[in-house]
C-alpha cells in the first residue's frame, strides 16, 4: 500500500469483508507491532492507552499535538492502514474538529474514531461534517467511525436507549460519518438489531463481559475493537509484578513472558 489514498481505500473495503476488521487496539510503537505480528489487517490506536503512557488521563486531557506525535510514531513503523482515536476531536468546534483530521491525515492514518460524548445531535453532525470536509479536502476516502456514547445512559438494549442510539446512527450518516461505533457488553439480538437499523457498518467493542468475537460476528457485527482492554491488561501486569516484588519478597517467577527479550526487540526494530 503505497499512498495514503491506496491504504484509506483498503481500510473503507475492510468494513465491507466477509469477516469483520478485528482490532485488538494499541497505543505506541511495541504495541502496534506486536498487534501486526499476530496478524492483524489494519491498527487502530485506543485514546486510553496514548494518554495514560503519556501521563495523562483519558477523557480529552490529552492534547492533539501529543496524541498526534504518538499516532505518527505509530504510523511510520508500520505499513498497513491506521485509524486514530481523535477522541471528541480536540476541540470546541467543528473547524477544531477538521483541523485535528487534517493533522491526523498528514500523520499518515487512514480512519479515525470520534466520540460524541452525548452532545445535541445537530452539534455531532456539525463536528463529522468537519471531519467529512477536511478528509474530502485532503483527497482521502478517509474512515470516519462516528463513536455514540448512549452506553452512558444505562439500560443498555432498552428501548429509549435503541431508539436514541439508531437516532444518532441515522443523523451522523447523514453527515459523512462511515461507520458506528457502539459501547457496552452488548447482547446478540441488540447488535442485530441496530445492524438491521442502520446502512452503517456496525462497530462493537469485545473485552471482559462481552460475547466472543464468533458470537458477534454471526450477530451483525463488522467491526470488533478492544478499546483500552488490552492496554489495562498490559498495565495490570505491571502491576503484579510490582506488587510481587516489593511486598511478597519469596515470591519467585515461575515462567518467563510469552514476549521475552529477544522477541521484543526483533518486533521494534527499525
Amino acid at each position: 500500500m503505497s499512498t495514503k489514498i491506496d491504504r484509506a481505500r483498503a481500510f473503507g473495503a475492510m468494513h465491507d469483508q466477509a469477516s469483520p476488521l478485528i482490532l485488538p487496539n494499541a497505543w505506541d510503537v511495541a504495541s502496534a507491532r506486536v498487534v501486526l505480528a499476530c496478524g492483524a489487517r489494519a491498527i487502530a490506536t485506543t485514546s486510553a492507552g496514548v494518554a495514560w503512557s503519556s501521563g495523562h488521563r483519558d477523557g480529552n486531557e490529552l492534547s492533539r499535538d501529543a496524541a498526534l506525535d504518538a499516532v505518527r510514531r505509530i504510523a511510520s513503523s508500520v505499513t498497513v492502514p491506521i485509524s486514530a482515536d481523535v477522541e471528541a476531536g480536540y476541540g470546541e468546534t467543528s473547524s477544531d474538529v477538521a483541523e485535528t483530521v487534517t493533522s491526523f491525515i498528514d500523520a499518515g492514518i487512514s480512519g479515525v474514531n470520534i466520540e460524541d460524548s452525548l452532545r445535541p445531535i445537530d452539534e455531532q453532525q456539525q463536528r463529522i461534517a468537519g471531519a467529512r470536509t477536511a478528509a474530502d479536502d485532503a483527497g482521502i476516502p478517509l474512515f470516519i467511525n462516528a463513536r455514540i456514547d448512549t452506553h452512558r445512559l444505562g439500560n443498555i438494549g432498552g428501548d429509549d436507549w435503541f431508539e436514541e442510539t439508531v437516532t444518532r446512527a441515522t443523523s451522523y450518516a447523514r453527515s459523512g460519518a462511515s461507520g458506528i461505533f457502539v459501547l457496552g457488553p452488548l447482547a446478540a439480538d441488540t447488535i442485530t438489531r441496530l445492524a438491521d437499523a442502520t446502512t452503517l457498518p456496525l462497530n462493537v467493542a469485545y473485552g471482559p463481559g462481552t460475547l466472543s468475537i464468533s458470537e458477534l460476528s454471526r450477530a451483525g457485527a463488522r467491526r470488533i475493537s478492544a478499546g483500552s482492554s488490552i492496554a489495562e491488561a498490559a498495565y495490570s501486569v505491571a502491576q503484579h509484578w510490582a506488587s510481587a516484588m516489593l511486598e511478597t519478597p519469596d515470591a519467585r517467577v515461575s515462567s518467563p513472558p510469552a514476549l521475552g527479550w529477544a522477541a521484543l526487540n526483533g518486533l521494534v526494530r527499525d
